[in-house]
């Protein structure tokens, strides 16, 4: 491995995984015109790492066919997930044709417009798809157009969406003219209005908001954070941790004692941002306790013990002089199907140290760990994500490979309100369970009748991903 150049990602939930342009391995797609030479050069490449960190690599072929283009090779080898027949497989593992942009994309840097969104179903049998705002990055190019949470985008250039058009209409391309569609109860009416967006390269910043509410003699800390990046990409100032810690740092200042942690659309991303975050909320920790663990391979193991010593597989908490925790007895954390990896990172590792109150809906599934693997003499261009370690924590739990289920089920509605709103349905179950007084207006909780049939932020960099950053890894 003495060619590559491997930073660690660990997934929290874990699979060092994707970001704003995820890739499965269902995503495989051959690429033209590469010689048999070519291919052997690259597969050679991949199946030598591979052998070394790949968590399983007891599985891999004996003799893979080293002339298949580069992406189907890696697909070819991997230990595949089958709910029936294989369902500790991998599911997380993937490869790119360019490892630049791949780092890039795990840094939260892409070509977007700025928003992200769910998709759904027009109605129960039909073909005809929607798409439900979710958030908007402020000063995107969405934003900019005055596209809003909770706006439904029925139409593209002027067509409606179906499930046979929806994929190409909606990443096809850079300019969109997105036709909007109202909601009356469960039914979906579309209107004349239209917003138009350029997509360009935007850095997203994952802090993206924070408020403090006074709910009695209580004092709520409010977090929204969307991925765990400490950095703007290509920059060494980790300048997203310094702002995390500045918002607990104000709320330290405001004297609060109970916090919501909003996880519902974070996929994941770097476990030292996940270390961060936790190290600001956890009551009683210091950097002599540890956050989580990881188990490697048994073919590597004893070679990083070798080189790096037992510490190589620990994470222990950081000593933060914003942490909150002495003035917290729990924290509620806000979940979807999106929160994934190091999101499920701070659940379990902060759960052996304080009750962690999960709202919302049965979270991703992840407890494995990924690294990126380039080539760092050139010669090679992709970048590849394999699953490398399981992660575990201070109570030797890993048991959340199907997800968190929640404390309190609470489904997003069809039609949303603001991030930050009060009577916003998750964050009015969470200020209503720390206040316990339904007078304080607790609302009912609205079920979503429209199908979900995928989302935007399962392409995120990074997304259901924890990542490691090992620099100069020597084997």
């Amino acid at each position: 491995m003495k060619k590559s150049t491997l930073n660690w990602l660990l997934i929290a939930g874990f699979v060092v995984t994707f970001s704003s342009c995820k890739k499965t391995t269902d995503d495989v797609t051959p690429k033209t015109g590469t010689t048999t030479s070519e291919n052997q050069t690259v597969d050679s490449w991949i199946l030598s790492n591979m052998r070394e960190v790949y968590y399983w690599n007891d599985k891999i072929p004996a003799n893979p066919d080293t002339t298949l283009a580069p992406d189907v090779f890696f697909d070819s080898i991997l230990n595949k997930y089958d709910a029936t027949t294989n369902p500790t497989g991998d599911r997380f593992s993937w490869i790119e044709n360019d490892g630049d942009a791949l780092q890039a994309e795990l840094s939260g840097q892409t070509t977007t417009t700025g928003m992200e969104y769910n998709l759904y179903l027009r109605a129960s049998g039909s073909t005809g798809v929607i798409a439900q705002v979710l958030y908007v990055l402020p000063g995107s190019p969405a934003e900019k157009a005055g596209i809003k949470r909770g706006d439904i985008i029925s139409k593209v250039n002027g067509t409606l969406l179906s499930t046979t058009n929806f994929s190409d209409l909606l990443s096809t391309g850079t300019t969109y003219t997105f036709g909007l569609a109202t909601v009356s109860g469960s039914t979906l009416v579309d209107s004349d209005q239209t917003r138009t967006v350029t997509a360009t390269v935007f850095q997203e910043n994952p802090n993206f908001l924070d408020s403090v509410y006074t709910v009695g003699s209580k004092k709520v800390g409010y977090f929204v954070y969307n991925q765990f990046v400490p950095g703007a990409n290509g920059s060494t100032a980790n300048e997203y941790d310094a702002q995390m810690d500045a918002v607990f740092s104000k709320f330290k200042a405001q004297g609060v004692n109970e916090l919501v942690l909003d996880l519902r659309y974070n996929p994941g991303g770097y476990t030292s941002s996940s270390a961060n975050l936790a190290s600001l909320i956890g009551k009683g920790i210091s950097s002599g306790k540890l956050y989580f663990r990881e188990e490697w391979n048994t073919t590597i193991t004893p070679l990083l013990q070798q080189e790096y010593g037992s510490s190589f597989f620990i994470q222990n908490f950081l000593d933060k002089s914003q942490n909150i925790g002495s003035s917290l007895s729990r924290v509620f954390v806000l979940t979807t199907d999106h929160t994934a990896s190091a999101s499920e990172l701070i659940i379990n590792g902060l759960r052996p140290y304080m009750t962690v109150t999960t709202i919302g809906s049965t979270t991703y599934g992840k407890n494995v760990g990924s690294i990126t693997i380039t080539d760092d003499t050139g010669k090679i261009k992709w970048g590849m994500q394999p699953i490398v370690f399981k992660s575990y924590n201070s109570a030797g739990q890993s048991d959340y490979s199907t997800g968190f289920t929640p404390n309190v089920e609470v489904d997003e509605p069809i039609s949303l309100l603001p991030l930050g709103d009060i009577n916003e349905p998750m964050l009015n179950e969470a200020l209503y369970q720390i206040s316990g007084n339904s007078a304080n207006g607790r609302r009912a909780a609205v079920r979503n009748s429209f199908l979900q049939m995928g989302s935007s932020i399962q392409r995120k960099a990074g997304g259901n991903s924890m990542i490691r950053v090992i620099k100069n890894l020597k084997l």
